[in-house]
């Protein structure tokens, strides 16, 4: 699962023990409270890794700057604006190579002498099989300055081509936007509440299309003594849980199709995601999805269940001037 590329985690559980005041229904559980200043500072540093990764050449979303859909077919690419896919002059040669899709297979056929290479500098000279970035064996190819994979999505047949650009101005210049005051309140505990199997969870997406992930279970939380539900994404390889949310607070200050949370799946020794368990929502990490950075994202959508009616006022707000 692409969490829209594989954010840094920093929440240690050591610092978040859970402190059970009582096992009745009536009761809810508190949190061993953390130091203001080492709550800040590890705060802070979360967010520096998250900006880090936003311009990180080969997989940050700032640097991304182009994203064709891949028909069955021949689909021939360069700088010859008369192509379905047109790269800049100043990295590509007028054609650069032809994309070859049958079925759900990639393959690519570069053109003579275009010096398509693999990520790791070996020279493509003839047709080669391209895996996607779900197959968990992507394959990354470099043309100037330019990046390229082919892009999948859970539940679906469509595949893309990912272009980014390493040399972008914006690895310099691209800041994060305004933050809600970090809030030790909006660090809550949330108990993971298991289906009896994990179900199906179709969301819409930014592209118009449909996208199907894993959920096995919803996250149950209280805000101000009222308690609320989210559904939880997440498969056997999963390190944490993906939650796609939506708040009252998009209608003037955060991304108004929704935000992101990733949260930390139970540490307990013997605890897998078919079983109930508590773990920490720390909503001063709810974060922006990536198409509020780029145009050439696949954004999945909160799905209607995870609208919420608590105003979420923490987390990561939304650009004041357009970021792309």
């Amino acid at each position: 699962m692409e969490l829209y590329h594989q954010l840094r985690y920093t929440l240690v559980f050591a610092l978040v023990t859970l402190v059970v005041t009582s096992c009745s229904q009536e009761e809810w559980p508190t949190l061993e409270p953390i130091d203001a200043t080492d709550f800040a500072a590890d705060h802070q540093e979360w967010k520096e890794n998250r900006r880090e990764g936003l311009v990180r050449p080969f997989s940050g979303v700032v640097l991304w700057m182009g994203l064709w859909n891949l028909a069955q077919g021949t689909t021939p690419f360069g700088s010859d604006p008369d192509l379905p896919i047109t790269l800049p002059e100043s990295d590509s040669p007028s054609l650069a190579g032809t994309l070859h899709r049958s079925g759900q297979e990639i393959t690519i056929e570069p053109a003579l002498n275009s010096q398509i290479t693999l990520r790791e500098g070996e020279l493509i000279n003839g047709k080669t099989v391209l895996n996607n970035d779900r197959s968990g064996n992507t394959t990354n190819l470099s043309l100037g300055s330019l990046g390229m994979r082919i892009h999948g999505e859970p539940g679906t047949d469509r595949l893309w081509l990912r272009v980014w650009d390493e040399d972008s101005p914006k690895i310099e210049s691209f800041q994060l936007p305004e933050y809600f005051p970090v809030d030790n309140n909006w660090r809550v505990p949330a108990r993971f509440e298991s289906y009896s199997e994990s179900r199906s969870l179709p969301v819409a997406d930014v592209k118009d299309g449909m996208l199907e992930y894993q959920a096995p279970g919803e996250l149950v939380f209280q805000v101000n003594g009222e308690t609320h539900r989210l559904i939880a994404v997440a498969d056997a390889n999963s390190t944490a849980f993906h939650v796609m949310l939506w708040d009252p607070t998009a209608m003037e200050e955060t991304y108004q199709l929704g935000r992101y949370l990733s949260v930390p799946i139970p540490e307990e020794e013997d605890w897998t995601i078919e079983k109930d368990g508590w773990t920490v929502m720390d909503f001063n990490r709810t974060r922006n999805p990536p198409c509020v950075f780029s145009a050439f994202s696949v954004c999945a959508l909160p799905p209607r269940e995870n609208r919420l009616t608590v105003p979420i006022t923490a987390g990561e707000q939304r650009p004041t001037e357009a970021a792309y």
